[in-house]
């Protein structure tokens, strides 16, 4: 009712519960007359790659970055686009509206009687070309034979990417070391992927690769690894492409996008380069809308989302992953130099207090305390006191010249807030 669609393409990520999502949500929108085809396991971008090149509504079954035993559903709207926030409201309206009917036990009791036994043969058709597309598209993108003598590590995380990234590195011509690329349900990102890459740093010293790339569950982020095992994080990655594209003349109206999560190092390295930050909330909700009012070619957080706007409707953990080879590949620096140069971090200590209840207005009641944080730091960093969106929790991040300060600091204003709040 609310995306009035007669098409929807569904991927889903390797979490055992997948399947049977998928399964009733196909089955569902079937029976309102919507016609269904299935991508399988696949990547969040090559689902809004599906919906962008296709101009239809596409459903991503991932949690992301969440162990196992979560799952959720990402909605694309025609054109591979966010829902926006009235439409999720309306849907989560209807959706409120058909569970009070009952609706979904009386379809569920019609579905036994018509389809025993036979749930797969009604969900929708199988459709392999979609994902092959999206696959062909990025390999279109990187003239021949640039990555034959570079040697790239992966760490899929167990993930939506695993047999699609060696592939697409193989096909570019790179040699490929890949780790934690063997899903069995419940090991997506257990202990690997962008959220742990500490075993992708040692493989990459084993084998001597110039790049890794950690990816988290769903392929749509990435935290790198450089050629001496160093992490190299999203505000870094953000940094090479921001001085890159500008050099290229690709850096749409000189500026790029983040969020107040971004180090300070970050800010003064774009500074020194010319370039302007437009700074957002947390999330890449808010980074896409910053992009899309501003009319920007580039934005991303510290946690590796990275929005190449020209290129894809949303974060591409494999995109990114992509042009950061070719980057490499074609500089007379390692991959370390190249990171090093585009900016230096600052030391960042992130404490979460947990408070009896959630107070919005934080910043207001511990305006004195933040303010002489900020005395004390003066040029030489800065102070981020925010709620968490979804649980009793104040976070308290400081950025400092040295981590024992960042972490002097911080303590003091966690010890208030607790004193106070808990």
């Amino acid at each position: 009712k609310v995306l009035q669609c007669q098409l929807v393409v569904i991927g889903r990520d390797t979490r055992e519960s997948g399947l049977a999502l998928e399964v009733a949500i196909a089955e569902s929108l079937t029976q309102l007359g919507v016609e269904v085809h299935l991508m399988g396991v696949a990547p969040t971008p090559a689902i809004a790659h599906a919906a962008a090149t296709g101009d239809l509504v596409a459903f991503a079954i991932t949690a992301s970055h969440n162990r196992y035993s979560d799952n959720g559903v990402k909605i694309f709207g025609n054109g591979g686009r966010k829902l926006s926030d009235d439409e999720e409201s309306r849907i989560e309206v209807e959706l409120a509206n058909e569970l009070a009917k009952e609706l979904a036990k009386e379809l569920a009791k019609e579905l036994a009687k018509e389809t025993a036994g036979s749930a797969i043969a009604n969900q929708g058709a199988s459709h392999p070309e979609y994902l092959e597309k999206y696959c062909a598209s990025l390999i279109a993108t990187v003239p021949k034979n640039t990555l034959a003598k570079l040697h790239i590590a992966l760490d899929c995380a167990n993930g939506a990417l695993s047999n699609v990234a060696p592939d697409v590195f193989g096909a570019l011509g790179a040699t490929v070391s890949t780790i934690h690329a063997a899903p069995n349900g419940q090991n997506i990102n257990h202990e690997c992927g962008a959220t742990n890459p500490a075993t992708l740093s040692e493989v990459v010293k084993n084998v001597k690769a110039h790049v890794g790339i950690a990816f988290d569950g769903d392929g749509d982020r990435l935290i790198a690894i450089d050629n001496t095992g160093s992490i190299v994080d999203g505000d870094h990655l953000l940094a090479i492409s921001a001085r890159e594209m500008k050099h290229n003349g690709t850096l749409r109206n000189n500026k790029v996008a983040v969020t107040v999560m971004t180090n300070i190092g970050f800010h003064r390295a774009m500074t020194q380069a010319a370039i302007e930050v437009i700074t957002t909330p947390v999330g890449d909700r808010s980074i896409l809308a910053a992009i899309k009012d501003n009319d920007l070619s580039l934005g991303g957080e510290q946690s590796g989302h990275i929005i190449y706007h020209d290129l894809a409707t949303t974060g591409d953990g494999l995109l990114a992953a992509i042009r950061l080879a070719v980057l490499v590949a074609n500089s007379a620096q390692t991959f370390s130099q190249i990171a090093s140069d585009a900016m230096t971090s600052f030391p960042q200590v992130l404490i979460n207090v947990r408070v009896a209840k959630r107070a919005e207005n934080i910043e207001q009641i511990f305006a004195e305390e933040i303010l002489q944080a900020e005395k004390t730091l003066a040029d030489n960093g800065r102070v981020l006191v925010r709620p968490s969106g979804t649980e009793p929790v104040v976070r308290v991040m400081v950025e400092a010249s040295q981590h024992e300060i960042a972490e002097s600091v911080a303590t003091t204003l966690a010890n208030a807030i607790t004193a106070r709040l808990s």
